[in-house]
C-alpha cells in the first residue's frame, strides 16, 4: 500500500487546524474523508501518528513525517502553478506568508489589500510568529514566504522592505517623554524590560556596542505583557517603530541613541524552489515600495 498526496495533504491540515473537523472544514470535506486518510496513513506506517485528544497533536512519528509531508505539499501547489502560468491562466493558488506581531499588525494590513487587488486569484494566508520562529517556519515548509527580520542570507529575488529603527518605550509621564532622542546608558537608570521572542538579539548588539552590560530585569514572552508592565511603571521598553501602534494613549516612543535598526526582506526558502506565486508577491511588494 503506498502513501498518497491526498493522505500527506490532509495530515498537514489535521496539524495545522489541530483537529479533524478543523482541518475538514479548512480542506472543503467531510470529517470523514479526513479521518479515513488518516487512519489509511497510519495503517501503511503502522503506528498512530496524530494523538485524538483536544487540541490534536502529533505522535514522535507524526512530527518526523511532518516536515516532508510539508514540502510534498508545498511542491505540489508550485507544480499546479506552474502549468496553470504556463497554460497562460490568471494566477492562482494559495501562498502562506510568515510575519512577527509587529510587521502583521503594521505593515500586512496593506500588502494584504494590495496583493488582493492585484493577484485577485491568489490567496495570502497569514501566519504569525516570534521572530526567532520564521526562519523555521520557512525552512520547514509550514509557510512559502516569510518577511524575516535582519536575515543572515538574502536569496535572489528577495525584497528589503523596510530599514527599520529601534525606539524607547516610556510612560507619557517619564522625564524622556517629549524628547527627540535618548542615549542607552541614560535609558537604563529605568530597569530594562525585554520581549524574549522579539527583538532581543539586535537589543543585546546595541548593549555591546555601547559598552554596557546587557542585564534586563524582566524578559517576558508577549508585546502586550510587556506593555502592559511599561505602563504600570514596572521599567523601560526598547521595540521597533512600527509597534507604536501597538502602544496605549499613557505611552510613547523616543528615538535611541545610537541609532539601531533592523532590516525587514520578504523573501522564499533558500533550500528549495519558490512557489511562483512567491515571486508575484514580491513585485507587487516592489511595485508599491517604488511609487
Amino acid at each position: 500500500m503506498s502513501i498518497t498526496l491526498k493522505q500527506l495533504t490532509v495530515l498537514v491540515a489535521v496539524v495545522e487546524h489541530e483537529g479533524f473537523g478543523a482541518a475538514a472544514s479548512a480542506l472543503g470535506v467531510d470529517q470523514s474523508s479526513v479521518s479515513h486518510s488518516i487512519a489509511a496513513l497510519e495503517k501503511v506506517a503502522g503506528a498512530s501518528l496524530v494523538t485524538r485528544a483536544s487540541p490534536l497533536r502529533p505522535t514522535e512519528l507524526g512530527r518526523a513525517l511532518l516536515p516532508h509531508a510539508r514540502t510534498a505539499v508545498a511542491s505540489t501547489r508550485a507544480i499546479e502553478s506552474l502549468v496553470s502560468a504556463h497554460q497562460q491562466q490568471p494566477p492562482t493558488g494559495t501562498v502562506r506568508v510568515a510575519a512577527s506581531p509587529t510587521v502583521s499588525h503594521r505593515m500586512l494590513p496593506r500588502m494584504l489589500k494590495q496583493w488582493t487587488a492585484a493577484l485577485p486569484g491568489v490567496e495570502v494566508r497569514l501566519f504569525e510568529g516570534d521572530d526567532d520562529e520564521l526562519d523555521e517556519c520557512l525552512s520547514s515548509g509550514v509557510v512559502d514566504c516569510a518577511i524575516l527580520i535582519d536575515p543572515t542570507t538574502t536569496p535572489p529575488g528577495a525584497l528589503e522592505l523596510l530599514r527599520e529603527r529601534f525606539c524607547a518605550v516610556v510612560r507619557t509621564d517619564h522625564p524622556f517623554s517629549g524628547l527627540e532622542e535618548v542615549g542607552l546608558p541614560d535609558l537604563l537608570d529605568d530597569p530594562l524590560l525585554v520581549s524574549a521572542g522579539g527583538c532581543e538579539p539586535q537589543i543585546r548588539d546595541l548593549h555591546t556596542r555601547c559598552g554596557v552590560r546587557y542585564e534586563p530585569a524582566q524578559r517576558v514572552r508577549e508585546i502586550s505583557t510587556l506593555l502592559s508592565m511599561v505602563e504600570n511603571d514596572i521599567g523601560v521598553a526598547i521595540m521597533p517603530s512600527l509597534a507604536t501602534t501597538l502602544l496605549p494613549d499613557t505611552l510613547t516612543m523616543v528615538d535611541l541613541t545610537p541609532e539601531l535598526h533592523r532590516r525587514l526582506v520578504l523573501t522564499g526558502p533558500l533550500d528549495r524552489p519558490w512557489h511562483p506565486q512567491v515571486a508575484n508577491l514580491v513585485v507587487v511588494a516592489a511595485t508599491e515600495l517604488a511609487a
